[in-house]
């Protein structure tokens, strides 16, 4: 077994995602928290020069963007396990999912959360906007089906999970969602789920 460390904070949607694979996989590996102080350390810019999280090191191996590590984690330990299907279709799916997780999900819901929570120095009405045309478009997908891709949990329902499970922290509200929801508790009701710390509440949601 190869010696894993994962560098993010707890808070993060991008690391929660490769903390999840890591129980569901059954893969042991440390835990470095790293704050703000720890990403501008020379020592991590030497595997991350953009001082962004995740990051995990296998091996001496660093691996940054949560969605390749994702990637990373399947083929090298559970190439099988369906995580990431075999079949073309069906894996080209789950990409098409992780591209949605770092584009609509990141400027959407997880860009609202990040101002509301966070006080980041986004867009809030362009975040909502990103939001309401996106939300509806997963709720039509899964209203038809269990899981994003194929007919089991892939690494894209992990991508996709915290952001949009948090998206009330953000201001913004699921509860027109009814597919959304019953797919957030499937997930939730996954062997080895660990949940994302929750946040007050905006007083407006």
């Amino acid at each position: 077994m190869s010696s894993l460390t994962l560098y993010g904070t707890a808070l993060s949607g991008h690391v929660h995602r490769v903390k999840l694979l890591l129980t569901m996989l059954g893969l042991p590996y440390t835990w470095i928290e790293a704050g703000a102080e720890v990403r501008k350390s020379a020592e991590y810019r030497a595997f991350n020069p953009l001082a962004q999280i995740p990051v995990l090191v296998d091996d001496g191996i660093a691996i940054s963007d949560s969605n390749a590590i994702l990637i990373w984690l399947v083929k090298r330990y559970a190439p099988a396990s369906g995580w990431l299907p075999q079949d073309l279709l069906e894996e080209v799916q789950v990409h098409q999912w992780l591209a949605k997780a770092a584009g609509e999900i990141r400027y959407g819901v997880a860009s609202a959360r990040l101002i509301k929570q966070f006080n980041a120095q986004e867009n809030y009405d362009s975040a909502v906007q990103v939001a309401k045309k996106f939300l509806p478009t997963l709720e039509a997908h899964l209203s038809e089906r269990l899981w994003l891709a194929g007919e089991r949990a892939t690494i894209a329902d992990l991508a996709c999970y915290a952001y949009v499970a948090c998206a009330p922290e953000g201001g913004i509200r699921l509860e027109p969602y009814p597919a959304i929801n019953s797919w957030l508790r499937r997930i939730a009701a996954l062997p080895g789920f660990i949940p994302l710390p929750s946040l007050p509440l905006p007083a407006e949601v």
